[in-house]
């Protein structure tokens, strides 16, 4: 009976023994594991998989501060379907990864901490992105946006469809009243979205899509200064910080103080005189208004920086190759700041016609001799100099320029 109590004792104090060597092992694997995956602060990983794709390439993509190209700043190795890219950084800020060979870049928020990217080569559009704050919130912002876009794409298309004949009849009669009131129907069909949108910084102040949503907002005749500065005070602390909201702040700043220091616009109206103005080019030479007019003349405030000016650059450049010679000219007054990015956005786009700054943004002696609060801003004069419309695009600007054109 000793002897069986004896080794009975034995037993479990083997038996303990073993236990606690799991244990440690276990402790051991963890901290391996915790120490492997732990990144220091400010430091970044992305770890992706990508469906269809064992073995490329993969370029991580700083976009330029106008979002119009992008740069590869660092390349790795994709290696049986994954990859993983590390790095610092000091604030949260949009980048892009193109995997070689296949169409299309995913989007997302590179920011310290674990990001995950799923990519499926033959489906880019719908990588899922995630494991930060920032990324799971622009990968929920995403699919929220992507399903009112689909439950609204059909009532658009029959509405396009059902009015693309009255559109164009009410274009080429000039007919206002009739293009407004398919502009507002139209524009009802997309309130779902525009709702969500521009009602999305008061719900999220912490998140960086919120930021960038604000940032669009400015300079668009739909979004008054004021409540545009509204939402980015309501902002959390720290994204007003970061580079992109202290340009935010400036422009805002910028703005407002244009607006205070311009003068009466009853002058500048549709159907009074355009007043001259003259300011030097990218050469350095001294043109004016009174030397750039032609038949019809367009007067074009934009800037490298404007985002919906550089948009709407290639339709102005093909209305310009094709009627320059029939009469149309142009002149483009540039809000801009940084002369080499404005001559680099005239180059990049093709502008050709002339072209001209004091580098002064807002605070530019024109842009307040016009009233000018928000870009695009653009007049249409005929041969006199006389103001005839204002802010056309596309059909409606073509439309107006040949209509003008043909005028004896």
């Amino acid at each position: 009976m000793f002897q069986y109590k004896l080794n009975t004792f034995a037993d479990e104090k083997n038996n303990d023994l073993k236990k606690m060597k799991k244990i440690i092992l276990l402790l051991a694997i963890t901290l391996i594991a915790v120490s492997c995956n732990s990144l220091s602060e400010g430091e970044y990983s992305i770890t992706g998989t990508i469906k269809g794709l064992p073995n490329g390439i993969v370029y991580l993509e700083k976009p330029d501060e106008n979002g119009m190209s992008a740069k590869a700043v660092d390349t790795v190795k994709i290696i049986d379907g994954k990859f993983e890219i590390k790095g610092n950084s000091t604030e949260p800020e949009m980048y892009f990864l193109q995997v070689e060979k296949v169409n299309g870049k995913v989007a997302f928020i590179l920011e310290e901490g674990e990001i995950s990217v799923e990519v499926d080569k033959d489906s880019i559009f719908k990588s899922k992105i995630g494991g930060t704050y920032s990324n799971d919130e622009f990968y929920s912002f995403n699919q929220k946006s992507n399903e009112i876009q689909k439950s609204s794409q059909k009532k658009i298309m029959d509405f396009q469809m059902k009015n693309m004949a009255k559109m164009k009849e009410a274009q080429e009669k000039n007919d206002t009243v009739a293009i407004n009131s398919l502009r507002k129907e139209y524009k009802g069909l997309q309130k779902n979205m525009t709702d969500f949108l521009f009602g999305y910084p008061k719900d999220h102040p912490k998140s960086y899509i919120s930021m960038l949503i604000i940032q669009s907002m400015i300079g668009n005749p739909e979004h008054k200064i004021e409540d545009v500065e509204i939402k980015f005070n309501a902002l959390d602390k720290k994204l007003k910080e970061t580079k992109v909201g202290k340009k935010i702040a400036e422009k805002i700043k910028e703005i407002k103080n244009a607006s205070k220091a311009i003068p009466t616009t009853s002058g500048i109206n549709v159907g009074a005189v355009a007043p001259d103005f003259s300011a030097k080019n990218p050469q350095g030479k001294i043109v004016s208004l009174k030397s750039s007019l032609g038949k019809v003349t367009i007067i074009d405030f934009w800037a490298s920086w404007c985002g919906p000016c550089r948009a709407e650059n290639p339709n102005v450049v093909a209305l310009y190759n094709e009627l320059h010679t029939k009469g149309l000219n142009i002149i483009g007054v540039s809000l801009d700041k940084d002369a080499a990015k404005w001559k680099e956005a005239i180059a990049k786009d093709g502008l050709t016609w002339t072209q001209i700054s004091n580098l002064k943004e807002f605070n530019d002696p024109i842009a307040k001799q016009y009233g000018i609060t928000q870009i695009p801003t653009t007049y249409i004069l005929d041969s006199k100099g006389t103001i005839v419309a204002k802010d056309l695009r596309g059909k409606e600007l073509k439309s107006k320029v040949l209509e003008l054109l043909n005028s004896k």
